[in-house]
Order: structure tokens, then C-alpha cells, then sequence
């Protein structure tokens, strides 16, 4: 079939499926300079032309674009550069599956961003004028080298040069190379995963940045290597986009239809929002009520503020999860990131600081300058980041997530680079205790390897203990065991061709673990959320907070009482009673969204927040390590050392009657231990020999 029936056939197609949008670009033309056609329309319409597009696209293309662009329209316009972008192609082939038979061909290459060059303008048909004879060539430009003409156009010079380029008569289209790699879901264990480079241009370029999760259709090309030596029998592989498409969105960009606009409002309406929001949070963990109601106040969360003296203060919630093994933790977090629109994973073990904030690397795509490769938290911007075994991380590590929770910016001084990157994502993180098992009678922040000014930027804390309990316990066997029988129905009715399991059984029994609300429509409830409500808290709810505050800053009064709560806390509340008005899509947080918010932090704080000698509310426990009860301890010690030290020669007291005072004291030896040991690390104290210790 000749180039000319391609073009009339494009033309009839075109007419008779997308005319509308034909003169939607006609009036938007020339800020829109491409029209999307959907492959399965051109596969009705006639299924030659469509398979000849996915293995002849070097054909059938241009015949597309000439067809849109002479196209007769109404108005008097002419759409001159515009082009067709196909979505939706059915031949989407894995990274790691590509080979040389595909080739030229139209195929669709689904992952992630990597990285993204900047948009440059690159020539297609370049203007060289003879410097003798100033007459003007036009050389069109190939994709691997720049070609320069070889003897002067003009006849009656013929000379081989010299030419200058002639910029402003030169034809340029903006440019862009990107590196998408294989989605880390789809992979197969130990399997590293492989990228490609897909070169865009013209109205495709500065369209993604790193960390966007897309399908990028287009063809696929060889660019041949060259090495010190010459040519190389190897080529590399590159895309030529011919069109992208978004898998995962922001709250902000998801699509939601009139009907499911109608859903989400009478979902909103139900009194059981609550139980049914809960109930949605990974079913397959028994219990944990408490949890899972802040874990869905997280995705709601609260609201951003931008104040006039240009300082923002964070919405989002942060929230970690602190605890025995084998409680669930990672399930959860896991569970949190498939739900969020823009969830990132990572485990503290094996994440440096610059994985989770932004690494200055040499660009290997463009001319070997430096550029920042994003980390997980600057790719789970407007999302959740779930750090597993916080604890875990080295000190500098953990010093880089400062920043990241009370400023959600990155701040990036690396190879020259000075950059701020935003990460406005909430941080949920899991730890176990330093020993193991967490020791109630203990303080928090001796069993937990963080620094207090990290464990303080957390809105809640979560102890999530495992002791034994019948009734409890046989509920939690039960429940699993159920999930395994219905798991074990589901995949023999899948994978075993003779089994007579009905489809209603497998139902039946899922039912336990089937989500109230399915996770797509949970999503874009919570996106609508996000995006339409911005609650505003009513006079009683406010003065219940702080009623709350107060009465808990009232047991810090009096000289030696400790100190229960700072305003960081204060400032959880308020997200935390706005995010409860979000869920039920009210734009008033009203009191109970502020008693249900005193609630979960009261049994928060009940956790965390007490000294384990004295019993009493004690913020320090959290924000510095060591509870009043301890520091007064350590006063008395100094003072028994100091005492017992003028004793004897040089003021070196003997550790015997330091313990025996301190027992006098009701110190026991265990404690005074522990405590000079503090003090030792600390530098107050010093051991001149195994015996005696000594004030500095």
C-alpha cells in the first residue's frame, strides 16, 4: 500500500473518531501541538493499519501526522507542526525482556522516572552560510552526529567551506533524555533493576521528573557505540517517545468521575465512616484498633499553613511505630505505601542518607556534569514515606531526616550544587527496642536507638507490645488462620485445573480480609478529600484542646515536677482534629473530631510519655532522654560522690560506699550502677582505677 492511501485512511479515522478534539486543538492551537488517539480505536477501525503501526511505525507515523496536519477544519487555521500521539499500546514489553527483533517497533515500556535531563534545544535542520560567498545551505541533521555540509551549494563557488551556522534561520525542537527503570514491584528476587534511555521532544520534554511512575509509548532504536578504538560491534538501545502516560498520581492529579464524586459524598454522609475507614486498613492484621484510626487520620491529613511572615507549617502527620518483633509493623507500613497515591519504601538497614534525601551524581546521559538523583523522600513528595528499622540507621543518617519532618524541604550542598528540594510527604517509621523486647518499666528513649530530637518531630508514638493474653491470643490464631484458609481456597481454584472449589466458597471466605472500602475507591476518597476540604476548627473544639494542653503542662508546675507535654504536641493535636474532620469530608472540625484527637493522644502519651519510677506524665522521657526522676538521681549521686570523695586522699571515693550511701538513699545498686556509667560516658565523672570513682 503506497504513503498516499496511509494518509486517506488517517484522514477518514480521524474524521469520523476524534473530530471533536480535532477542534479542541484547532482553538488551543499553537500552545497544544498533538492530539492522543487511542490505539484500540485505530484496531476497530481497521486492523491492518493498526498492526502496521506496531511493526512498521517508521511508515505509518508521518502518514498520521500528515494526516492531522492536513485535515480541512471549519476555521482558518492550518495545524502545521502538530503531531499524533498513540496510548494504550497493547504490545508492553519489561525492561529486561527487550531484544534486537523488537527493534523499530512501536512498543510500550511501563517503569520509573530515574532521571531527567534538562530541556534543550536541539537542531533538526540546520543553516550553514559560506563565509566566502555568504550564500545559505540547509543541511537536515540525523539523531547520532552533527553533520556540516560538504562544498558550498552556490555553483558558482563549490568551495568546501569554511560555513558558519546561522542560528535564527536554523529549524530547533526542545529535547529532553530520560532514564526510566523497571518498577521495583515487578521484580524478580535478586534481580537488579534495568533502565533505558528514552530520548522526547518537541511538547513531551519537561513534562516528568524523577520519581513519576509512567508508560512511555514509542519506538524502539540502536545507537551504535563508539570506543577509543572505533566503532563497536555493540549498540545501545533508546526510545523515541512518541507518547507518555501517568500510571500513578498524586492526590492532586487523580481523575474522579461525576458518579464516583456522588459515592464519595454518600460514603462521607454514613455514621460508620469511622469504623469503615478503619476497617479498610490492612484487614488482614487482627485488632489494633487505636493504630490503624491514626494511620487513617495520616492519609487524611491535616492542613498545610502558609503564614504571612512566609514560614509554612507542616499538615502532614508523622507517626512511629515502636515495638516488640513479629507485631506486624512492616505489615502495616507496607500495607500504608500501597494505599498512598505516592508511597515510597525503604528500610533504615540498608538506606544511607543519601538514599533517602538526594545524591549528587555524574550525569551519565547528558555531558558529565553533576546532577541530584532524588532519594525516597523527595519521591514520596505529597505521599507517605515508610522507613523501616529507624533504629537501624547510622547517626548521620538519621540527622538527615531532621530537616525532612519540621521543614519538609531537603537542603542539598553537594559538588557544587546548591539546591532545596521539596519533601512534603508524612514519615511513618517502625523500631524495635535496643534488647530485643521492650521493657515497660524502662524509659522509652534508653530502649530506642534515636536520637531524642528525632523521637520528638514524631506527632505519635506507637508501643505496640506482645504479651500473652488466651482471649486475645486465640482471636489473633483464629483470624490468621482463617486468612491462610482463604488464601489457600483462592490460589488451588487458580492454579489447579481439576479443583472443584466454587467461586463462592473462596468469597465466602475472603470476607474476612476483604477490605470495607476497595483501595482504589479509598484512594480517590481520600484525594477528593484532600484536595476539596479545608477544615476550620470551631471555638469549643479549640478551647478543648487547649484545655487538654494546659491541663497536662499543669502537672509540670512546681519546681521539681517534670515537664508532661511542649507545644510540638499541641501542634499534633490540631492536625490530627482537622485530619478527623477531613475523613468525613466536613469542612468543621467540630468537638468530637477534638475528643476523638485527645483520645488516641492521651492513650499515645500513656504509652511513651510516663516515667516508669514515678508514674507521672513526662515529656522528657521522649524529648531528651532522661526523665526528671532520672536527672534527680543523678544530682543525688554526684552529691554522695563528692561527699564520700572528701573522705579520702584526692578526693577519690571508693565505689563500695558510694553504692552503700546511695542504698541509704533508696538508690539501689543496680540504678547507681547504671547512673555512673551515664555519667562517666558524659564526662562528669572520672575512674581513676577499677575501685574508686572521682568528680571532675
Amino acid at each position: 500500500m503506497t504513503e498516499g492511501k496511509w494518509d486517506e485512511k488517517f484522514v477518514v479515522f480521524l474524521k469520523k473518531y476524534y473530530w471533536d478534539d480535532i477542534l479542541q486543538l484547532a482553538n488551543n492551537y499553537p500552545d497544544q501541538r498533538s492530539l492522543e488517539v487511542d490505539f484500540y480505536d485505530l484496531d476497530v477501525f481497521d486492523r491492518e493499519i493498526a498492526n502496521e503501526l506496531l511493526f512498521n511505525p517508521d511508515e505509518v507515523m508521518p502518514s498520521a501526522n500528515n494526516a492531522l496536519q492536513e485535515i480541512d477544519l471549519p476555521v482558518e487555521k492550518k495545524l502545521i507542526d502538530t503531531k499524533v500521539r498513540f496510548v494504550k499500546i497493547p504490545n508492553k514489553i519489561p525492561n529486561r525482556d527487550l531484544r534486537s527483533k523488537h527493534l523499530s517497533q512501536f512498543v510500550a515500556i511501563e517503569g520509573m522516572i530515574r532521571k531527567a535531563t534538562e530541556v534543550r534545544p536541539k537542531v533538526l535542520n540546520a543553516a550553514f552560510q559560506c563565509m566566502r560567498c555568504e550564500h545559505v545551505t540547509m543541511v537536515p541533521q540525523n539523531e547520532i552526529k552533527f553533520v556540516e555540509p560538504v562544498e558550498c551549494e552556490n555553483e558558482t563557488c563549490g568551495r568546501k567551506g569554511p560555513f558558519k551556522i546561522v542560528v535564527n534561520q536554523s529549524v530547533f525542537v526542545d529535547a529532553q533524555k530520560l532514564q526510566i527503570q523497571e518498577s521495583p514491584e515487578n521484580l524478580k528476587g535478586g534481580s537488579q533493576p534495568q533502565s533505558l534511555d528514552v530520548d522526547i521532544e518537541d511538547d513531551l520534554a519537561g513534562l516528568v521528573k524523577p520519581g513519576d511512575r509512567v508508560i512511555i509509548n514509542g519506538v524502539l532504536r540502536s545507537h551504535q557505540r563508539t570506543t577509543r578504538e572505533g566503532k563497536s560491534p555493540f549498540y545501545d538501545l533508546v526510545l523515541h517517545a512518541n507518547s507518555i502516560e501517568y500510571t500513578d498520581l498524586e492526590f492532586d492529579e487523580l481523575e474522579i468521575s461525576p458518579e464516583e464524586e456522588e459515592e464519595i459524598l454518600a460514603l462521607s454522609r454514613d455514621p460508620e465512616v469511622y469504623n469503615k475507614v478503619i476497617g479498610s486498613i490492612a484487614p488482614s492484621i487482627y485488632g489494633y484498633e487505636e493504630v490503624k484510626e491514626a494511620l487513617s487520620l495520616q492519609l487524611f491529613s491535616g492542613v498545610a499553613k502558609h503564614l504571612p511572615d512566609g514560614s509554612r507549617v507542616r499538615g502532614d502527620i508523622h507517626m512511629l511505630f515502636m515495638g516488640d518483633p513479629g507485631v506486624a509493623k512492616s505489615q502495616l507500613l507496607r500495607y500504608m505505601v500501597k494505599l498512598s497515591p505516592r508511597g515510597v519504601f525503604a528500610s533504615g538497614k540498608s538506606a544511607s542518607s543519601s538514599g533517602l534525601t538526594a545524591a549528587a551524581v555524574r550525569d551519565d546521559l547528558g555531558d558529565g556534569r553533576w546532577t541530584l538523583e532524588a532519594g525516597a523522600l523527595v519521591m514520596a513528595d505529597m505521599g507517605i514515606a515508610a522507613v523501616d528499622e529507624m533504629d537501624k540507621m547510622s547517626t548521620e543518617d538519621k540527622s538527615a531526616l531532621h530537616e525532612a519532618m519540621e521543614q519538609q524541604t531537603i537542603s542539598v550542598a553537594k559538588a557544587g550544587i546548591l539546591a532545596t528540594l521539596k519533601s512534603r510527604c508524612a514519615l511513618l517509621g517502625a523500631a524495635n527496642p535496643k534488647y530485643g523486647r521492650f521493657d515497660r518499666y524502662e524509659s522509652i528513649s534508653q530502649q530506642i536507638n534515636m536520637p531524642p530530637a528525632l523521637i520528638s518531630r514524631f506527632d505519635m508514638i506507637f508501643v505496640m507490645l506482645d504479651t500473652p493474653n488466651e482471649d486475645v491470643d486465640s482471636r489473633i490464631a483464629n483470624h490468621i488462620l482463617k486468612s491462610h484458609y482463604a488464601g489457600e481456597l483462592s490460589e488451588q481454584r487458580k492454579n489447579l485445573p481439576t479443583s472443584n472449589i466454587t467461586q463462592e466458597q473462596v468469597d465466602g471466605h475472603m470476607k474476612v480480609i476483604k477490605p470495607v472500602i476497595d483501595p482504589d475507591f479509598m484512594r480517590k476518597y481520600v484525594a477528593y478529600s484532600r484536595r476539596n476540604i479545608f477544615p476550620v476548627m470551631e471555638e469549643d473544639a479549640r478551647e478543648h484542646l487547649v484545655k487538654f494542653y494546659m491541663d497536662l503542662r499543669k502537672m509540670g508546675e512546681g519546681k521539681d515536677a517534670p515537664v508532661p507535654v511542649t507545644a510540638r504536641q499541641l501542634e499534633a493535636l490540631v492536625r490530627l482534629a482537622e485530619a478527623s474532620a477531613r475523613l468525613r469530608l466536613s469542612n468543621v472540625a467540630t468537638m468530637d473530631d477534638a475528643k476523638r484527637t485527645t483520645r488516641i493522644v492521651y492513650s499515645c502519651l500513656k504509652q511513651v510519655g510516663v516515667d516508669p519510677n514515678t508514674g507521672a506524665f513526662d515529656v522528657d522521657v521522649i524529648a531528651s532522654g532522661t526523665s526528671k526522676s532520672q536527672r534527680d538521681r543523678i544530682k543525688t549521686i554526684k552529691e554522695i560522690i563528692k561527699m564520700v570523695g572528701e573522705k579520702h586522699p584526692g578526693g577519690k571515693a571508693p565505689l563500695e560506699e558510694v553504692y552503700a550511701e546511695a542504698q541509704n538513699q533508696q538508690i539501689d545498686r543496680q540504678h547507681a550502677e547504671d547512673l555512673i556509667g551515664r555519667m562517666r560516658r558524659s564526662g562528669d565523672l572520672i575512674k581513676p582505677d577499677k575501685e574508686h570513682v572521682k568528680v571532675v
